[in-house]
């Protein structure tokens, strides 16, 4: 985020605040002081309100870095109170000093009344320092969360009619009806659980955009259907190993992120008997999901708008529950996701 341009704050402020506390809070008591007293204030206030801004505007600054954003705001203010009698003894304790280096005396308090309202009067100076700086960093993160969200929104919308586009790909139905047909005539056993695990494929593609997450079986029982008309089609070229944690099943993940990854596995690599494409889908203690798959990549250049696996990744972040990690290591392409507890969204299939 841009830093706050406060160049001429810096100094015209404080010289506001001296004013504006002069007119509403000591008029009556600077009316009666001689015109060397009151110059002698202003000489006083004027430096020592400006180090007492900049001190102020140092540590909201400093704290805004230590905890950054929205969600650590309640931290913020709670040190701000904190700090506030430190900030107010250290602004007493400067125009004292700044008013010893003038006068050459130390003036103290004559009553309880006036420490108290100077007190007060500082107590108010700096939370005119707090509001100005936290206030504008507070109004700046709603800003740049409420345009990032309204943008995240907008790339669901997105992700949904991919989804649903995917659920209708001529493609896949085209090459799915092929196997069939050739199945029927060669092996009818083999054609009717082909057909099975075809209507179950297009049976939780159709219930899955109802869905903001669901849980990992359902994934896992998708994808072995889905799984099982891929190698119908690519026979020996194709292998598939799953490695899932039982006490993991119950996790939650967005509807068709396995069938993104194994599609993306399959669409950008070569598939050959003699040079299968290795798949693996496993779960990790840290409660992430893995999908990983053999390097071979297609020589010629595959024209794909990478949409599928982008929308993931944007999904994930209007969650805000983890990201989507993509890596390379040796002869693997692998991706990991974040399984998200029960307890975190209610929105279950």
């Amino acid at each position: 985020m841009k830093p706050m341009n406060d160049a001429r704050l810096r100094v015209l402020g404080p010289i506001g605040l001296y004013v504006f506390v002069s007119v509403f809070f000591r008029l009556e008591l600077y009316q009666e002081l001689p015109i060397r007293a009151l110059l002698v204030n202003f000489l006083v206030a004027l430096p020592s309100g400006i180090l007492c801004w900049n001190v102020s505007r140092w540590v909201v600054i400093r704290l805004q870095k230590q905890y950054p954003g929205l969600a650590n705001s309640r931290v913020r203010l709670l040190w701000l109170s904190a700090l506030l009698p430190v900030l107010v003894g250290f602004a007493w304790l400067i125009r004292h000093v700044v008013r010893y280096l003038i006068e050459g005396t130390f003036v103290p308090y004559t009553t309880a009344v006036e420490l108290s309202r100077n007190l007060g009067i500082q107590i108010f100076y700096h939370f005119i320092y707090f509001v100005v700086y936290e206030g504008w960093y507070i109004m700046r993160q709603w800003q740049q969360e409420t345009i990032e969200t309204s943008t995240l929104e907008k790339i669901s919308l997105q992700s949904q009619l991919t989804s649903l586009q995917h659920q209708v790909n001529p493609h896949f139905l085209f090459n799915s009806l092929n196997s069939l047909s050739s199945l029927i005539g060669e092996n009818p056993v083999r054609a009717d659980a082909f057909l099975d695990e075809l209507t179950a494929v297009f049976r939780y593609l159709l219930q899955a955009s109802e869905h903001r997450l669901v849980p990992l079986r359902n994934e896992v029982d998708f994808i072995k259907s889905y799984f099982h008309l891929l190698q119908t089609r690519y026979q020996a070229g194709l292998k598939l190993e799953l490695g899932i944690d039982a006490s993991m099943e119950s996790l939650l993940l967005p509807p068709l992120a396995l069938q993104v990854l194994v599609e993306n596995a399959v669409r950008y690599n070569i598939i050959l008997a003699d040079q299968p494409l290795h798949i693996r889908i496993y779960t990790t203690p840290d409660q992430r999901l893995y999908v990983a798959n053999t390097l071979q990549r297609k020589n010629l250049r595959v024209e794909a708008d990478g949409a599928g696996l982008t929308n993931l990744a944007a999904r994930y972040k209007l969650l805000n529950e983890g990201d989507v990690l993509i890596e390379e290591t040796g002869d693997w392409f692998i991706i990991s996701l974040p399984l998200l507890s029960e307890g975190k969204l209610a929105e279950v299939v």
